[in-house]
């Protein structure tokens, strides 16, 4: 295809312990050729990476952004021209899987990179498009105009478009392996809960068994206690979070929270 989803990307105060827990719990990889940790931590699943980044003043720990890579930029850049709204700035050369960051017209942000780039470096190289036993699967984004968005990142990246089961508002659009899903954001959905802004909602792993994700994690927490994420649907705030986030993703079996509160949707194969 025209373009992949290359990366995903959060922003966290613990993201070393971040790195050490998706490579334990998801079989995720580091690269041993690349150093850059006191920038951030990456670790790949063979065709996606998950870039970890410190956090910083002024910017909040989550679930940042997502990363394309395409076959020619400046197409992608003449097409984002058509749509009033969107726009795009070039990175600093220290970033090893991104040459531009763009927004869509809804305000959406994701990183643009083609492979000729010479600041890619780490998995974003070595990653050979072979998906370990435990990937990225999809990413999630919430946004006021879904409709609109899903023709947006159709017609630039030419992503495929799924259909969607019966009564699932959702749109899935898909580079032939990960899935990005665009969600309808209402306010009211977040009645009895915190409320959140449009953006980046969650991201999931396609896994080999679910339950045997629980036992490793189960085992992983026993052997070190910083493995432990964040609990889920406590309290009746929380258990409307919850819900809602099944209502949301129906496609996922269950969900779990990272360590420094990512949410990370689960879907076994079997």
């Amino acid at each position: 295809m025209f373009a992949k989803i290359n990366h995903v990307a959060i922003v966290s105060q613990q993201y070393a312990l971040l790195a050490n827990y998706y490579q334990a719990i998801f079989g995720m990889k580091t690269s041993p050729n690349f150093k850059r940790a006191v920038r951030a931590i990456t670790v790949g699943d063979g065709y996606v990476g998950l870039n970890i980044n410190p956090r910083k003043a002024g910017r909040p720990a989550a679930l940042d952004h997502f990363g394309v890579e395409v076959e020619d930029v400046p197409t992608v850049l003449d097409r984002l021209k058509a749509y009033k709204d969107a726009d795009y700035v070039e990175r600093p050369s220290t970033r090893p899987f991104a040459g531009i960051t763009a927004n869509d017209p809804d305000g959406n942000v994701f990183d643009l990179s083609q492979k000729k780039m010479e600041n890619r470096a780490g998995v974003y190289v070595e990653n050979d498009g072979n998906q370990h036993e435990r990937f990225i699967s999809h990413v999630a984004i919430r946004t006021l105009r879904p409709d609109e968005m899903a023709r947006f990142y159709a017609d630039v990246f030419r992503f495929e478009e799924r259909n969607a089961p019966a009564g699932d508002p959702n749109h899935y659009l898909t580079d032939g392996k990960v899935t990005l899903v665009i969600m309808p954001y209402k306010i009211r959905d977040y009645l009895g809960t915190n409320i959140l802004p449009t953006g980046m909602d969650h991201f999931g792993f396609s896994v080999e068994s679910g339950d045997k994700v629980k036992e490793d994690l189960e085992e992983a927490v026993g052997a070190n206690p910083l493995m432990n994420g964040v609990p889920l649907g406590r309290g009746k705030e929380g258990a409307a979070r919850l819900d809602l986030a099944r209502r949301q993703a129906p496609y996922a079996d269950y969900f779990i929270a990272d360590p420094d509160y990512t949410l990370v949707a689960i879907s076994g194969r079997r």
